[in-house]
């Protein structure tokens, strides 16, 4: 279940301060990439997929273990997440993640899971073997930074006037790995990319709550119209990659309205 986060949040939508049994989709690919999505309630249903071949896992997870950031009895901050290893050739295929637009935690309304590329016919058999972990971690968590926290907010630039509409400020945290050793000094570059739209005014910065490797990247989104944009982003230093992949698909209309019931 994924209702809300600290990424989009309607105000007034709800006392707590986040709502969710899973925040993000990790995936461990078969050329050893590591990839964090972050989960969203779209206004419409929304098929994600991501090609791969000999993945070496995925899962839902629950990052996000501090209970102030729920402040409820239910335990959200203690759900187990859930990471499915593949065992022997899965070959090539997409791992897939489903989610629906939900007004209330009472519905179980994301999941992922796996397709093979070749067509299954009428009479095929598949024969698939995995090992599904119930953890409140990766079983397997990359070395590398990861992240920690995205959140979106208004564009531009504290003391000057603000960008029209149309214009989203990202910032997106990443925490530990080789960002623990990097010398005093020295910053990470941002590898971003983006499926349209213009991206400007970026920076990383440390974030100042004396936590060693924890640092902040940020940027601005220029985007007309309401299609999703994709977007990736990794952390380097030279022709070292320092943090996982992030990837989030960002949906113009979903932070400016909602469907009824929100």
């Amino acid at each position: 279940m994924f209702w809300y986060s600290e990424t989009v949040k309607r105000a007034g939508i709800d006392w707590r301060p986040e709502v969710h049994d899973s925040d993000g989709l990790a995936m461990w690919t078969g050329s050893g990439e590591h990839i964090w999505r972050p989960l969203n309630n779209p206004a419409h249903t929304s098929v994600s997929t991501f090609q791969d071949e000999h993945p070496r896992g995925f899962g839902l997870l629950q990052r996000d273990r501090n209970f102030d950031h729920y402040l409820d009895g239910v335990g959200y901050e203690k759900r187990p997440s859930t990471w499915v290893e593949p065992i022997g050739d899965w070959g090539k295929g997409t791992v897939q993640l489903v989610e629906i637009p939900t007004d209330d935690e009472i519905n179980d309304n994301v999941t992922a899971y796996w397709c093979p590329q070749k067509p299954v016919e009428a009479g095929d058999r598949i024969d698939l073997r995995y090992r599904v972990h119930w953890l409140a971690d990766e079983p397997f968590p990359t070395p590398l930074g990861r992240c920690v926290a995205t959140r979106l907010g208004r564009g531009g630039q504290p003391g000057k006037p603000r960008p029209a509409s149309g214009v989203r400020k990202f910032a997106v945290e990443f925490l530990g790995g080789p960002l623990s050793q990097l010398p005093y000094g020295v910053k990470p570059e941002l590898v971003l990319w983006s499926s349209r739209g213009e991206i400007t005014y970026t920076y990383a910065e440390a974030v100042p709550d004396d936590v060693p490797g924890h640092w902040r990247a940020v940027f601005d989104l220029t985007v007309d119209g309401n299609d999703p944009v994709e977007l990736r982003l990794y952390l380097k230093s030279g022709d070292r990659v320092l943090t996982e992949t992030w990837l989030y698909q960002y949906r113009p209309f979903s932070t400016i309205s909602y469907p009824t019931g929100y």
